[in-house]
């Protein structure tokens, strides 16, 4: 349902233009994941819904795959403004 926008972010994890927001970076130091971990959830798992910022209104999708050990966690990422992928959050599942 969502193939168009998962095929941007991982074109853009393949040419590295992300960011990771401050909480997304803890998150994932506290849940004792990597940046590996991100880069392989959203390059193999899917988008199981989508979500509304109440704030800013933008669109940000919630996306569960296995880390690089085999686990399963979630990142939450949205498209900015600018055409960077920001991983908002991630964490274990």
């Amino acid at each position: 349902m969502y193939d168009r926008i998962l095929r941007q972010m991982r074109e853009k994890i393949r040419s590295r233009q992300y960011v990771m927001t401050l909480h997304a970076e803890e998150e994932m130091t506290d849940d004792y994941l990597s940046i590996f971990d991100v880069e392989r959830i959203i390059l193999s798992g899917g988008i199981l819904e989508r979500q509304q910022d109440k704030d800013t209104v933008e669109w940000k999708y919630i996306i569960k795959g296995e880390t690089v050990d085999g686990d399963l966690a979630v990142v939450v990422a949205k498209i900015s403004i600018t055409g960077k992928l920001v991983i908002i959050t991630i964490y274990a599942e």
